[in-house]
């Protein structure tokens, strides 16, 4: 842009030109940006579901464990009171055993 005293600013082809080409530089840089969005949005979304699945995945794991100690707990239980039994007949049948 040329510009004398009291004129007003006159754009010359050359100007236009770079003009243009700083434009589509612009546009080009704002659509490599979005694809660049695009691609973190999906990726994004991807993880989200990754850990959602997981998170499913660990809770399922945690019921599990949960019942697992759950039958342990009732499997013990059933274990103390038939080593009680066994204890009251070796007892029942020692003194017999002792005349």
């Amino acid at each position: 842009m040329t510009k004398r005293d009291g004129e007003r600013t006159r754009w010359t082809d050359e100007m236009l030109d770079e003009l243009e080409d700083s434009v589509s530089e612009l546009r080009e840089s704002v659509s490599e940006v979005r694809d660049s969005v695009d691609g973190v949005r999906i990726t994004a979304q991807a993880l989200l579901q990754i850990a959602a699945q997981q998170q499913r995945e660990n809770e399922a794991r945690q019921a599990e464990i949960a019942e697992i100690r759950q039958r342990q707990e009732e499997s013990d239980k059933r274990f103390e009171v038939l080593l009680s039994e066994v204890r009251y007949l070796i007892r029942q049948i020692k003194p017999e055993n002792q005349s």
